[in-house]
């Protein structure tokens, strides 16, 4: 299906983990350390939080205080009510490379996913572990043996799905009342999970790279593939039933706008950091599309 995509923001560095909330667009761009905000025609842009350290993924506690991942010195931050950042979590002894997405639920824990290992300096693919931060700020290991657990979401019925992108699929979990993780299972399989650790090996056995997603009111993710220049509609199982295509890489998805039917994509020519933090060619891009948000986030 053609649609028209649309450039909402551009003249950013890398841009990720969009999010819709109050009725504006919230993302993150890693290398000018921002966390930014619009309206969703890319009017009344603000600067809302600076990171220092890289930020990364952003979720909002019961009371509307914003939750910012840290990924360089591995924290979560709260923005208060006065603005100012605070230390909510050290992620640090949990994760062994970058903290990068997450999802927050309605109680306000913040489910968080780590590299695993230090993709820019080419070291081996390992597993990591998904944590939970609950809203006191304590952590806890609720998952391990992922492959680059990535982007995340929560259907209406309480399911955690986490694409693991080194894995050639999106991972899912049922959350127990007390916010731990059973029930482990394969919500899609793309392929075989690659059989060597070099990432440049890797790599091309990945047919899909599954990133940041997002859920519809049909049930269905739409996930950006972060090899493939688009993001897909996936429905459980692992059928791929729709795609929006663009000519640069597509990292990260996220329904919203007023009826909640329009796909915010978070594009870069690639995710190699010296190129993109030396450049400012990521855009924010927008398509229609006819399923609305449901979920988190």
């Amino acid at each position: 299906m053609t649609r028209e995509i649309s450039v909402v923001l551009d003249g950013y560095s890398y841009t990720e983990c969009p999010r819709w909330h109050e009725g504006r667009l919230w993302f993150a761009d890693f290398y000018t350390h921002q966390v930014v905000s619009a309206r969703a025609d890319g009017s009344e842009v603000r600067v809302e939080a600076e990171i220092p350290q890289q930020p990364s993924g952003l979720g909002w506690l019961p009371d509307g205080r914003l939750l910012v991942v840290s990924m360089r010195d591995s924290k979560l931050l709260r923005r208060e009510k006065s603005g100012d950042l605070v230390e909510h979590a050290d992620l640090a002894p949990y994760a062994t490379g970058h903290p990068n997405d997450m999802v927050v639920d309605e109680q306000g824990r913040a489910y968080v996913g780590n590299f695993g290992f230090d993709l820019m300096a080419g070291a081996p693919i390992a597993s990591a572990t998904l944590v939970r931060v609950d809203p006191d700020g304590s952590v806890t290991e609720v998952a391990e043996e992922l492959l680059f657990p990535n982007g995340s979401a929560i259907t209406p019925d309480g399911t955690l799905v986490v694409s693991e992108t080194f894995g050639n699929r999106i991972a899912a979990f049922d959350i127990a009342d007390d916010g731990s993780l059973r029930n482990r299972r394969a919500w899609a399989t793309f392929g075989a999970v690659p059989d060597t650790t070099a990432v440049g090996e890797a790599l091309p056995q990945l047919a899909v790279a599954p990133d940041g997603l997002c859920l519809d009111a049909e049930g269905a993710v739409w996930a950006a593939d972060a090899l493939n220049g688009r993001a897909i509609r996936v429905r459980e199982g692992g059928e791929i039933v729709d795609e929006v295509t663009c000519d640069s890489g597509v990292f990260a998805c996220m329904l919203g706008g007023d009826d909640g039917r329009t796909l915010f994509l978070s594009a870069a020519p690639d995710f190699d950091e010296h190129a993109r933090s030396a450049a400012r060619e990521a855009r924010v891009l927008a398509v229609h599309v006819d399923v609305p948000h449901a979920g988190l986030p």
